[in-house]
């Protein structure tokens, strides 16, 4: 009998701890609420592009480099445009200070090249200067047809080679 009285207390006991207790209503009022959809993180920032003031805003902003005509030294309205954008940005960066390199094709002899180079050279500084950047920051180099940037003895080749090169020389930021 004692094993029965056992049994049965441990049925009831089962039973009741199976029952309710009273937080069905509490569940039916939160059941009863409609829960926010959490927001997915934002997307990461898009890539911030170059330090300012940097050689490489400098090229992607302004570019470094005009062409000339064969045997010329005039600016072209390309090659003034090139240079109205260096303009801009050096004004917006007053401690960088630069060279400007001129070149020539490999046509002419060497004296030649090197004389028309550095009419290049300067035909970009003295655009520059018109457009307000002043001449303390600007020095010039003339290398002739000694470092060309294309090979071969054609035209298009020529045309490459025949440059002033902006090169930024110091006060700029990394």
């Amino acid at each position: 009998m004692r094993l029965q009285v056992i049994a049965l207390l441990a049925a009831v006991a089962l039973v009741s701890a199976c029952s309710s207790s009273g937080d069905e209503a509490a569940m039916t009022e939160n059941t009863g609420t409609q829960t926010q959809a959490v927001a997915p993180p934002p997307p990461p920032p898009a890539p911030a592009g170059p330090v300012a003031g940097s050689i490489e805003q400098f090229m992607q902003v302004a570019g470094d480099r005009v062409f000339f005509a064969t045997d010329r030294s005039d600016l072209s309205d390309q090659a003034q445009a090139a240079l109205d954008a260096q303009a801009k940005w050096l004004a917006a960066f007053p401690a960088v200070v630069v060279t400007i390199e001129g070149h020539a094709d490999e046509r002419g002899t060497d004296d030649y090249n090197l004389a028309l180079s550095a009419r290049r050279a300067a035909a970009a500084r003295d655009y520059l200067i018109a457009k307000g950047v002043s001449a303390s920051r600007i020095q010039t180099l003339a290398f002739g047809e000694s470092r060309p940037v294309a090979t071969g003895s054609n035209e298009a080749a020529w045309a490459q080679n025949r440059r002033a090169v902006t090169v930024l020389t110091g006060g700029y930021n990394s």
